[in-house]
């Protein structure tokens, strides 16, 4: 039995439920005593909204309910809270044209520096609100592996005067200003100035922590910042490797969350 806490920040693929197009009922009611309770919890995806819960989690619940449910989304782009039972978003980081045509422009150039250097082919998506995600084709190797990538990637974004934030696994490398530390940062600010809860009585839950190189972990690394690091952290994922500091390996997956959620009723 873990302790109780005033804020539980999760992921939701993977950890919640078993991916974005399964079924909700049984996270829903595992999350609903404790937002009835005045827990907040907080779902942090990188995914935008239309990918939770089909895109209607607010039809889940009741409007004093969602008044302690939060989204950060969108590798930080959107934060939302919810007023009148309805999503809105309280805290909006998606760069402005200007800034997301630079960031195309930084893309680029890895695409071009990765063609000359190593002759990869990659491509591009574009599309994002808020990053550049670049397909590195997985047969593709570079001799300082993915933080090469990542140092490349921070590099080419200073010849732009744009201080990027890079994640990277071993298919892709996304490149935009903000991440999922930012979606914590904003909310855990809010959240602990709002309702007098401190960054210790807070919990954090993900199943990608385990790290994809040396230094390099998954994305709910992110979770963890200097605001948030009082808090705790754990890994539903049954995966063998290294985690970053302080990073309990709980195991379970999903069931093993969800009953975490119950045993805070």
């Amino acid at each position: 039995m873990l302790k109780k806490y005033k804020a539980i920040f999760f992921d939701w693929d993977g950890t919640a439920v078993m991916s974005r197009r399964a079924p909700v009922d049984q996270a829903v009611a595992a999350m609903r005593p404790l937002l009835q309770k005045g827990i907040k919890l907080i779902i942090v995806s990188g995914t935008t909204i239309e990918n939770i819960a089909g895109g209607k989690i607010e039809s889940y619940f009741a409007e004093e309910e969602l008044k302690n449910l939060y989204l950060g989304l969108g590798r930080g782009a959107y934060n939302y809270s919810f007023k009148d039972g309805i999503p809105y978003i309280f805290k909006n980081m998606v760069p402005d044209k200007g800034e997301i045509l630079k960031i195309h422009q930084i893309c680029f150039e890895i695409h071009q520096t990765l063609k000359e250097k190593y002759d990869f082919d990659t491509d591009i998506v574009f599309s994002r609100p808020n990053y550049c995600k670049i397909d590195l084709m997985v047969e593709n190797q570079m001799e300082d592996g993915l933080s090469g990538l990542i140092h490349l990637a921070k590099q080419t974004g200073k010849k732009y005067g744009i201080d990027v934030a890079p994640t990277c696994d071993a298919k892709y490398l996304e490149v935009g200003v903000t991440s999922k530390s930012d979606n914590v940062n904003v909310i855990l600010e809010k959240i602990c100035t709002e309702n007098n809860i401190k960054p210790e009585e807070c919990t954090y839950w993900g199943d990608e922590y385990v790290g994809i190189e040396k230094d390099i972990f998954g994305s709910d690394s992110f979770m963890k910042t200097e605001k948030s690091q009082n808090g705790d952290f754990y890994d539903v994922s049954e995966v063998t490797g290294e985690r970053p500091s302080g990073v309990q390996k709980i195991g379970g997956g999903v069931d093993r969350f969800l009953c975490f959620l119950h045993e805070q009723e």
